[in-house]
């Protein structure tokens, strides 16, 4: 698929999103920047283009998005919230290796509420942290977890509960290696849709008012791949310390 196909040509796509939503519950518009996120065929490793505007301010992403093609892509339009950074190393998609992660939510009490998490990574993960943002410290941690061995939709489900336990967080958060994904459902709405072709989009709102969306119920985790979609409803799960992380 081509790059526009996701970003720009969907009537209520990331374009659309930017300035007139049509589900957000939290804020008005999305304008604090945009990312990309892609697989190019024969490299696990994705590449990515941020940028602190407002996707409709960048003239250069026309060119790119009509001529870069990839089998996954993931997509991301900002609206900060307070207490973070700006910047494009603000923006989602975050990435390491061969994966892609992004957040649509935020954190009340950033960032006092959610020392703990912080104290969940060592020094030297902290110090890599790409920016100060609720977002990229959700990354952090589930970064951690992926480099350990354990597979997107634990590692993934288990930061959503941590961070949960904490404070009253909107936590809709989406991991992917480019063949599989893991998504929670958590404060926000989330959206999925598996084409003829086998192709699935996971989307905060609908790109379209077709009929074959169905929304991920809150408070639940969403694993996919080619095969299929599995649906597993999240509980909390009570608070952790760095001695109770898994090893």
């Amino acid at each position: 698929m081509a790059l526009r196909s996701v970003l720009l040509d969907p009537p209520f796509g990331p374009l659309r999103q930017s300035w007139a939503p049509r589900l957000q519950r939290h804020g008005t518009v999305n304008v604090d920047g945009y990312g990309v996120g892609w697989y190019a065929e024969g490299d696990e490793r994705p590449a990515r283009y941020r940028r602190e505007g407002p996707i409709w301010a960048d003239g250069d992403l026309v060119d790119l998005a009509r001529v870069v093609r990839s089998h996954a892509v993931l997509g991301a339009v900002r609206s900060a919230t307070p207490g973070c950074a700006p910047g494009p190393q603000a923006v989602a998609p975050f990435g390491a290796g061969r994966w892609l992660f992004s957040h649509n939510g935020a954190l009340p009490g950033w960032p006092r509420a959610f020392e703990p998490l912080a104290e969940l990574l060592p020094v030297s993960e902290l110090l890599e942290i790409e920016a100060r943002t609720d977002s990229a410290l959700l990354w952090a941690v589930v970064l951690n977890r992926l480099r350990a061995g354990v597979e997107l939709g634990p590692a993934l489900s288990e930061v959503c509960l941590l961070a949960a336990d904490l404070a009253d967080a909107r936590l809709n958060l989406l991991v992917t290696d480019g063949r599989s994904l893991a998504a929670t459902a958590w404060g926000d709405t989330l959206f999925q849709r598996r084409d003829a072709d086998g192709s699935l989009l996971v989307a905060s709102e609908p790109f379209d008012d077709g009929p074959d969306w169905s929304e991920v119920p809150d408070r639940t985790l969403l694993v996919a791949d080619a095969a299929g979609s599995t649906l597993t409803p999240l509980a909390p799960i009570g608070p952790r310390t760095r001695e109770d992380a898994p090893q």
